[in-house]
């Protein structure tokens, strides 16, 4: 990256102890390992989050004029490309991301009048080695947006400034398995089972006939939803069929591809389709993932494309519940 372009706010070499902004650091900080929902503690560009800690301008850990690497930059691919044997090139095969590789220089800069220790044990808990994936939210330009990662390389150099001050140019490296950016809003989008319009009621006190205004009775309903995904990258949802309702199934009329399982729901009953693990819950706890049908797609290949996606509810309930319904939820995906 050039030293004349930089992604983030700039801090040449503080020559102490930084001054904290109020608003970033309040009292009551919450547990740097937490795993907190993406971007909730950003206030303002050039700040990142992992997890409960908050990096960047007014906390104690300011970027480094050298900035932020691999975030917008396109993973690196494994190409399915084969070789022409007759002629040149090679026929276009698939193309894969592999993981996603995110590194900051930062520096460790106690506020005026803490401990300095506390501030490097802070750093050090919310990024050791224990523990799974957390959220790393970066803002830029306005636009918030988080990977899945993990610490995979940590620097602190012990110099004469980190000895007596606490201050030191450090290094953090991030890796994201999955190399897709997300948007931090979460969609939801639900819907019920198709069910017809009642129409005109003939009857009522009175006996069959018509009287005025007409009654149509209620709407009837499609039991279809559309999914919109503003991002440029195809996106797993979860997806939840709640009871009562029998043999449910979520279908992308798009090409017909469907999530359909033959199991019968009964009332309060959740069955939770994680499309991006690949796992069938029901109510949270127990596999279902057998109860797939034939006609069920694999549940890591039923995708949001980028733009919208309709899709529609069934079963195979003669008389639809009005309880039964389906729910998805889903992040924008960005490369």
């Amino acid at each position: 990256m050039a030293e004349t372009t930089p992604l983030l706010p700039l801090v040449e070499n503080p020559a102490g102890p930084a001054e904290a902004n109020p608003a970033d650091q309040a009292a009551g900080a919450p547990d740097p390992t937490a795993d907190l929902a993406p971007g909730s503690l950003i206030t303002r560009d050039g700040q990142l989050q992992f997890g409960g800690l908050l990096l960047g301008e007014g906390t104690p850990y300011p970027v480094d004029r050298s900035g932020l690497t691999g975030w917008d930059d396109l993973p690196e691919l494994d190409l399915g490309d084969v070789l022409r044997p007759d002629q040149h090139g090679a026929w276009p095969g698939d193309r894969w991301a592999q993981s996603r590789l995110v590194g900051a220089t930062l520096w460790l800069a106690p506020p005026a009048g803490t401990a300095p220790l506390a501030t490097a044990r802070t750093l050090r808990a919310a990024t050791g080695p224990d523990g799974g994936e957390r959220w790393l939210a970066v803002r830029l330009l306005g636009e918030t947006l988080a990977v899945r990662a993990r610490v995979s390389r940590r620097v602190v150099p012990q110099d004469r400034g980190y000895a007596t001050q606490g201050v030191a140019k450090l290094s953090l490296q991030w890796t994201a398995t999955d190399p897709r950016r997300y948007g931090i809003a979460l969609h939801e989008a639900t819907t019920g089972l198709p069910s017809a319009e009642a129409g005109l009621s003939w009857d009522d006190a009175n006996g069959p006939h018509l009287s005025w205004p007409l009654d149509w009775g209620s709407s009837g309903a499609a039991g279809s939803l559309t999914a919109l995904n503003d991002g440029s990258a195809a996106v797993r949802p979860l997806v939840e069929f709640h009871g009562p309702v029998q043999r449910p199934s979520l279908t992308r009329l798009s090409d017909g591809r469907q999530l359909q399982y033959g199991i019968a729901l009964g009332a309060g009953d959740v069955l939770t389709v994680d499309t991006q693990a690949g796992t069938v819950l029901l109510n949270g706890t127990a596999s279902r993932l057998y109860t797939a049908t034939p006609d069920s797609a694999p549940e890591q290949l039923f995708q949001l494309d980028p733009g919208t996606t309709d899709l529609a509810f069934r079963a195979d309930d003669t008389t639809p519940d009005p309880a039964a319904r389906v729910t998805v939820r889903w992040r924008d995906g960005h490369w």
